[in-house]
């Protein structure tokens, strides 16, 4: 296992990120996983094993089970509060109170402290806002962060979801305000979902944030159980969530590369699939989530995964989408011109 610096923290995580999305089974959340307490606990042990140093989580996870659950494994396990890096998530609806969800200052302070109940900590270490709030202005959403951090429940921040220009808008306000900025993105990425090349990942490497990819086998969509013939698979989460939303003809198009990588390689079209995020230019660190201990065990295996240059074109080419506008224009107007 490699580590990376989050950003420009000087703190160093694993190049995979233990995930806990499918932890608990509550709600919308039982299509993508029902992993319960001993379970959880051997999951969190093998990657812990496996030089893993970084788990992620959310509140709105099964409704606060997904913490709780993994704060439980913690004290289980006798981790070492030293030994990892936790990041949890605050944004999404947690009950039907009219100020239960959101970002503004309270509900984001009143998430957190619930958050570090259930996790059974002091301090969370990355505090990702989940998603956008249109009823928040982005100067009240930063004021409140750089407080939640000073108060010493929180040690650094990401933002996961949000265009790049209000991240860019966030950052010059906390830059003025002299306040606590976001260290971290957090993005669906993978071979069948490119869409972060065009600005999310060009500003991460401008402002130096870490970038983390969210679904990098896009739910599941890119592991090979799913055939053109045969558009479901037994226990798959796409068959009760179908998300997120990819061009599945294309997806299918990817996997048929993958496969015959993979035989080449002797390893799993998944971990094909993880090994091309891993080495995108600019990702950090990979979300990684498993139901049992195949998975896990697959997913960990995927570092070992080393893709050649051949490989890799061909991937980037069968995965190619048409860059969007401006883009297109600044590679057509910028050619010879940049460094």
């Amino acid at each position: 296992m490699e580590y990376n610096f989050l950003g420009d923290t000087g703190l160093l995580v694993s190049e995979l990120c233990f995930g806990t999305m499918t932890f608990g089974g509550e709600g919308q959340w039982e299509a993508i996983g029902q992993q319960q307490q001993e379970e959880a606990d051997e999951l969190i042990e093998r990657s812990l094993q496996a030089g893993v140093n970084f788990i992620d989580t959310a509140n709105v996870y099964s409704y606060g089970q997904s913490e709780a659950i993994l704060g439980n494994s913690l004290q289980n396990l006798g981790v070492d509060r030293d030994e990892v890096v936790l990041a949890t998530k605050v944004r999404g609806e947690m009950s039907d109170g009219p100020n239960d969800q959101g970002l503004s200052r309270y509900h984001i302070f009143n998430s957190v402290d619930a958050s570090l109940d259930r996790l059974q900590l002091d301090t969370i270490d990355l505090l990702y806002v989940h998603g956008i709030d249109s009823a928040v202005p982005t100067r009240e959403i930063m004021h409140s962060l750089n407080d939640v951090v000073e108060s010493g429940r929180v040690r650094y921040l990401g933002v996961c979801n949000w265009p790049a220009w209000r991240v860019m808008e966030a950052q010059q306000i906390a830059r003025r305000e002299g306040w606590h900025e976001f260290k971290a993105m957090q993005y669906f990425y993978s071979l069948s979902g490119r869409d972060a090349e065009d600005a999310l990942i060009p500003l991460a490497q401008q402002e130096d944030l870490a970038f983390l990819p969210w679904s990098p086998l896009a739910g599941g969509f890119l592991t090979g159980k799913f055939t053109r013939d045969s558009q479901s698979a037994e226990g798959a989460r796409r068959d009760e969530f179908d998300f997120p939303p990819i061009d599945k003809e294309q997806a299918f198009d990817i996997v048929d590369v993958m496969e015959d990588i993979a035989e080449n390689l002797g390893t799993s079209v998944a971990e094909v699939a993880l090994a091309w995020v891993r080495q995108q230019t600019g990702v950090t660190s990979t979300i990684i989530g498993a139901k049992n201990d195949d998975q896990l065990e697959s997913n960990l295996n995927s570092v070992n995964i080393e893709l050649g240059d051949p490989q890799l074109e061909a991937l980037d080419e069968v995965s190619e989408t048409p860059a969007r506008y401006p883009f297109w224009m600044v590679g057509f107007q910028d050619e010879g011109r940049s460094a």
